[in-house]
């Protein structure tokens, strides 16, 4: 799991609901498998590198599926709860998609930033709204103007 510096008691969450029965050691490492290189990489403009990230995730399969899905939204597009609920074939589930996506334990790389309200709302996000915003311009969705 991986998750905003400020965010530690949403990671300590995630990391427990997602993997108690696998016990896990937090400790402090200089790039794990390459990840620290990547989002510095990701963050300098290389958007595509998170794309290439092995991503292993514990879940329900429903969970699963829509983190699956979520991983093939492309850099600068967005999707609804809806059409995601549609592409995994469960048209009327926005509202369990959505519940999916705030349960994502790996933010940015699993891309549920990507998806918006039906309006065009940029709703829900466990990072913020503002981050959310920031890495929807960073990818070239929204215009960098609005920063």
């Amino acid at each position: 799991a991986i998750d905003w510096t400020d965010h530690e008691a949403r990671l300590m969450k995630l990391l427990n609901t997602h993997y108690r029965a696998d016990r896990f050691t937090l400790r402090e490492q200089r790039d794990p498998s390459g990840l620290t290189d990547a989002m510095q990489r990701y963050f300098a403009g290389e958007l595509s590198i998170i794309d290439r990230l092995p991503v292993m995730t514990a879940g329900t399969e429903f969970q699963r599926t829509v983190w699956q899905q979520l991983r093939q939204i492309p850099c600068g597009e967005i999707l609804t709860y809806g059409q995601l609920a549609q592409r995994i074939g469960r048209p009327t589930a926005s509202r369990a998609v959505g519940m999916a996506n705030g349960s994502n334990p790996i933010s940015i790389v699993v891309p549920c930033h990507r998806v918006i309200g039906s309006q065009g709302a940029l709703t829900g996000y466990a990072g913020g709204v503002q981050r959310k915003q920031w890495l929807l311009q960073h990818e070239g969705y929204l215009p960098k103007s609005l920063l």
